[in-house]
């Protein structure tokens, strides 16, 4: 029992230094900031770049958003047409005939050894940028309110920011995906608290893929995409690659409700692929890491509820038989109750940011198992030779 106690007092004071001393990763208040409304200077050119593979079926309603962005400026469009066998290009080129945003699809070329898809693609559409001051990478499936452009180019120039990215809001409809989606921003904000990205000084470097607004000069200063060809999570890789290059800028990632994916994760099937595509990249191949992984997920995610289950029970009438005095069962049913609630009040923010009920708030611990299990099914498929699948490309690490 008192080993019991400890683990679940651990768990507890993981919990208390998660709240009130990680950056408050569980907030969700990192919003863009303003900008003048008329640069001194002038609107900048910025050309939107698109890798797509396969994404037929998404553009039609993500794609007439950004070609009807209202930009004071010049705006221009380059999507990336990835080896697609679904008429990609040209779904893309009827819905931008009546466009005022002029639209550019380049073939994607055969993806060279050292390059992973994605980032393959978004080097050909930087290579048709030109002169442009600012190149906002984003997804097929991404979805802009009107006026957002605007905004994101007047954060940038606010504050010289040589990178500006809006965690999308990921679609939460199905009930598969409001179980798991809103927690993969919540994990993902764990690993990368978004109040530390803005700290200038701080190391902590991240980016949301979906969109990113980034200064042309800037990304020449480091060498293009060449640093991060190999990147499966391109994002993380750009934004460190910006933030703590020599002399490199401040950069910014922040939610917004104003970005949105229309991808579907109808099955839990879907979000798992997509976790297992990239997690044990994201600790770098490493067995060791894999199972401090496991362990720390553990101690955070089912100890709490074991404690609190196991207390309860001990106190309602087990403890008597087990030998346990009810002044122990107590302190094991606290220090679990109370690491499960902060827990869950951690959740709530990013369950009203996608639009969930609080009521699956509690069941975090759940959701931290599943995720758990597919960071080790990553691994399970690295080692079989298919890490990085997506769409019928596998991107193995060199």
């Amino acid at each position: 029992m008192p080993i019991a106690i400890a683990a679940a007092v651990l768990a507890l004071a993981a919990w208390l230094y998660l709240l009130a001393g990680h950056g408050g990763f569980w907030r969700t208040d990192q919003r863009l900031p303003p900008g003048a409304a008329e640069p001194p200077d002038g609107w900048p050119e910025v050309v939107a770049v698109i890798p797509a593979r396969d994404e037929a079926d998404v553009l039609p309603a993500t794609l007439p958003t950004l070609l009807a962005q209202d930009y004071p400026g010049q705006l221009r469009v380059v999507l990336v047409d990835d080896e697609s066998g679904d008429g990609t290009g040209a779904v893309a080129a009827e819905l931008a005939r009546t466009a005022r945003i002029g639209l550019e699809i380049l073939p994607g070329q055969p993806r060279p050894d050292g390059w992973a898809g994605k980032v393959w693609a978004m080097a050909q559409g930087l290579a048709a940028v030109g002169d442009a001051e600012l190149v906002l990478f984003t997804d097929a499936d991404i979805a802009y309110q009107p006026g957002t452009v605007t905004a994101l180019v007047r954060s940038a120039l606010a504050d010289d920011r040589v990178l500006v990215s809006q965690m999308a809001l990921l679609r939460a409809q199905a009930p598969a995906e409001r179980l798991l989606i809103p927690a993969f921003v919540y994990f993902f904000a764990q690993l990368y608290p978004f109040r530390r990205v803005n700290r200038r000084g701080s190391r902590t470097a991240a980016a949301a893929g979906g969109c990113m607004l980034v200064r042309r000069a800037a990304l020449a200063a480091v060498g293009d995409l060449a640093p991060i060809a190999g990147a499966r999570i391109d994002d993380v890789a750009l934004g460190g690659l910006l933030k703590r290059a020599p002399g490199g800028g401040d950069c910014w990632l922040g939610f917004t409700s104003d970005v949105a994916s229309v991808r579907r994760y109808d099955r839990v099937a879907d979000t798992w692929d997509m976790v297992a595509r990239s997690a044990y990249t994201q600790l770098r191949y490493s067995p060791v890491l894999l199972a401090g992984t496991v362990l720390g997920m553990a101690v955070l995610y089912v100890v709490p509820v074991a404690a609190a289950l196991a207390g309860l029970t001990l106190l309602a009438g087990g403890g008597a038989l087990a030998g346990v005095p009810p002044a122990q069962a107590a302190w094991l049913a606290a220090a679990g109750l109370a690491a499960w609630a902060i827990m869950a009040v951690t959740y709530l923010p990013v369950l009203r940011l996608s639009r969930v009920s609080p009521a699956l708030a509690p069941c975090l611990p759940l959701v931290g198992v599943l995720y758990s299990a597919m960071t080790v099914s990553s691994a399970r498929r690295h080692h079989a030779g298919r890490g990085g699948e997506w769409k019928g490309r596998t991107n193995q690490p060199n």
